[in-house]
């Protein structure tokens, strides 16, 4: 007796937009970080997922509050501008004499290479991407760190999980300023002032 068995194949269509969203929000991550940090940044590994995204790259030192600030309005300023982002093929020898095209020395490659194209952004990759810079949304940096010597990581949200993100951080600042009962716009001044209460204190009990 043969059997026969087919398989009905689907594409989870929000998931993989998801993903090619964040896919190219690391290559917008990548050309931001050039433009803030300086051209020696060179991308260390990757990861892109549903949810997040992860992007190590070469850096001598941790980024500061302001760098990271800095980062993050160029990435959103792209978005939303709405670049599209073209695919095409080239051959090997031919995105070898593009300085224009980010390429990685080490990696392997065929013979014909696939370009992500953003206009001010242009990487050899084979991956999803979205069609529009603009689907992305919106972007945030969750956390910045190292993972070796001179290897920093950045773990970022981008969407509507960027959207939780920041209304976490303003769900937590309207907790803290009911607490001290008094406006947000004061919570910095007066756990100042508190601290150097604390401080005096403790000298006085010493």
């Amino acid at each position: 007796i043969r059997t026969e068995m087919y398989l009905d194949a689907h594409v989870d269509s929000e998931r993989r937009q998801k993903i090619a969203n964040n896919h190219t929000a690391t290559h917008i991550l990548h050309w931001a970080l050039h433009q803030v940090l300086g051209p020696h940044v060179k991308q260390a590994g990757s990861l892109v997922e549903p949810v997040r995204l992860r992007f190590d790259f070469n850096h001598h030192k941790a980024l500061t509050a302001d760098e990271i600030r800095a980062i993050e309005l160029l990435i959103n300023d792209k978005i939303r501008q709405n670049h599209p982002v073209n695919a095409y093929e080239l051959s090997y020898d031919d995105a070898q004499k593009r300085h224009d095209i980010k390429q990685f020395f080490g990696e392997k490659y065929g013979k014909t290479v696939r370009v992500i194209d953003i206009d001010f952004s242009k990487e050899l990759c084979g991956g999803t991407h979205t069609s529009h810079t603009g689907n992305i949304g919106y972007f945030r940096i969750q956390k910045e760190s190292s993972i070796s010597a001179g290897v920093r990581r950045i773990e970022a949200l981008s969407g509507m999980e960027a959207e939780e993100l920041a209304y976490a951080s303003d769900d937590s600042l309207k907790a803290i300023s009911e607490l001290l009962k008094i406006p947000t716009a004061k919570v910095q001044e007066r756990l100042e002032k508190l601290l150097e209460e604390l401080k005096t204190t403790e000298q006085k009990l010493k």
